[in-house]
């Protein structure tokens, strides 16, 4: 089996759940769950920083990255989460081009939260359809008048990028991949397997 190499970015002042929420889709996804203990994830899944110190994110919590930007492969799904600090890092030009440099080679590239003003400072977003969270919409509007920011829907696809809503949304857009990647049953099974609501699209407005 060719695992799907998988990175998620992480920052000082991530939102924990932002990142943590992907990372546990794809660590408990199994093409047979019967094997769970036997077999790995089809998703390689690692946590990726610019410095290979511990990262200490919104509440505090300290996490160690298994990778550099000098160590970090090549990805096929890159995962850029949000938090406080991205209105830090999108000032970061070593952030922006890591970020702008994965997303030529990755299959997939998905952000969570306000982790797409990052993919839209690399440039990634222009002329598509993307989201974030609630309470950045309007600020993005006015930070990518080139992007067709969507209010209405909790995940956005458009190409090879998605992008979601804030937080827990990240959940939903990581189950969203693995159905794209290795079809909707597995997905529907990894979302049993956390007790988790498989997402259903939905007005989030509502």
């Amino acid at each position: 089996m060719t695992r799907v190499t998988t990175g998620i970015l992480i920052f000082p002042e991530v939102e924990v759940l932002d990142f943590c929420g992907p990372f546990e889709v794809f660590s408990v996804t199994r093409l047979d769950p019967s094997k769970r203990r036997e077999e790995p994830s089809p998703f390689d899944v690692f946590l990726v920083a610019e410095l290979e110190h511990p990262v200490v994110t919104t509440g505090e919590m300290k996490v160690i990255p298994h990778h550099t930007f000098e160590t970090c492969p090549p990805l096929d799904l890159l995962v850029v989460p949000g938090g406080w600090g991205t209105r830090r890092e999108v000032e970061n030009p070593r952030v922006i081009e890591w970020v702008a440099k994965q997303a030529k080679s990755a299959k997939l590239v998905t952000s969570v939260c306000t982790g797409s003003f990052v993919l839209g400072k690399a440039g990634l977003l222009a002329g598509k359809r993307a989201t974030t969270h609630w309470a950045s919409i309007e600020r993005m509007r006015s930070a990518f008048p080139d992007v067709t920011v969507d209010d209405r829907q909790h995940w956005v696809e458009d190409g090879n990028i998605l992008t979601s809503a804030g937080i827990s949304a990240g959940i939903d857009l990581a189950l969203v991949v693995v159905a794209k990647l290795l079809g909707e049953e597995v997905a529907r099974t990894t979302a049993k397997h956390m007790e988790y609501p498989f997402p259903e699209k939905r007005d989030r407005r509502v």
